[in-house]
């Protein structure tokens, strides 16, 4: 990489921005994915939009404004998930759909807005991260990393099975609201970067990838955030050499990554099999060769 990038104040916040997009968006990522609730930054991506523009309206700092109608929402969002029932899907709706039209409403009535200043904050963009936007993220980004990493044990078990750990004593739906919390600040974190229709990408496909190549969590949780700075320092500089928009490239990238881990995840996955069997054959006195691997039939079937 040519260093002359680092000459401009622009990039290095840019930088330094990706960089903590690319470790906090896949700590959260993994819980949610835990939960099955991959698309809950997509439905807080929408709120914030309103966020964003209550600060241009109030002449506030919008990632700030953002940050806090972002929380309110997600809080929202699981008082939904508990007490809505079957209507709870048409409330989430309105609720992700008001966030949407709140944030075109509030910044056309702002002074000199426009549709045109929430695109920077859709899709993301490099040029206009400013110096209160970077000390806004490290802050904000700081509050996630000792969440999701000082309290790793608590979510990953509630992630896991929420019975077992209220059974256990863990305050469950405090660390359900505490998960949601974290994840709205995420989401304004990497608005910035990535843009809010595109950071939900960022926290679950990272995890994914992750899950091809391990199955625990722990080297899930690293391998994971190992993409994701991978893939936005990447995505970051490609878009500043190529003229093209940050948020995407970033998610293009992280799909990519996944599909290329798949492809070298899958003989593992046969090596794996293959290993297990001639242990099993082994443990029950068989010699190893006796061990044959499952084929397919030509019906699709798996047999031997």
């Amino acid at each position: 990489m040519n260093l002359e990038i680092l000459d401009y104040a622009f990039m290095q916040r840019a930088l330094l921005a990706a960089v903590l997009v690319g470790i906090t968006a896949p700590a959260v990522g993994i819980y949610l994915v835990q939960r099955r609730q991959a698309l809950l930054g997509d439905g807080i991506g929408h709120v914030a939009m309103t966020g964003v523009g209550l600060g241009f309206l109030l002449s506030w700092s919008p990632v700030w404004m953002a940050t806090a109608v972002s929380v309110v929402g997600a809080i929202l969002m699981e008082l939904i998930r508990w007490y809505g029932k079957t209507r709870g899907d048409i409330a989430l709706a309105m609720l992700f759909y008001g966030g949407m039209a709140g944030g075109v409403m509030f910044i056309n009535l702002a002074p000199g807005g426009s549709n045109a200043n929430l695109t920077s904050y859709l899709f993301g963009s490099l040029s206009t991260v400013s110096e209160e936007d970077v000390t806004a993220i490290c802050l904000l980004a700081a509050f996630v990393v000792l969440v999701t990493v000082g309290l790793r044990r608590q979510l990953f078990a509630v992630s896991q099975d929420e019975d077992f750990a209220r059974v256990t004593g863990l305050p469950v739906r405090a660390l359900n609201l505490l998960t949601a919390v974290t994840a709205a600040v995420t989401v304004t974190v990497a608005m910035r970067v990535v843009g809010l229709l595109l950071v939900s990408a960022l926290m679950v496909v990272p995890v994914a990838a992750a899950q091809q190549l391990s199955r625990s969590f722990a080297a899930t949780f690293a391998i994971a955030v190992a993409i994701g700075v991978s893939v936005t320092i990447g995505g970051t500089v490609t878009s500043y050499y190529q003229d093209v928009p940050p948020g995407a490239t970033i998610v293009l990238l992280t799909i990519g990554m996944f599909i290329l881990l798949t492809a070298l995840a899958t003989p593992l996955a046969r090596r794996r099999v293959r290993a297990a069997a001639q242990a099993a054959a082994r443990e029950a006195g068989d010699p190893a060769e006796c061990a044959i691997p499952a084929t397919r039939t030509p019906t699709g079937k798996v047999g031997v």
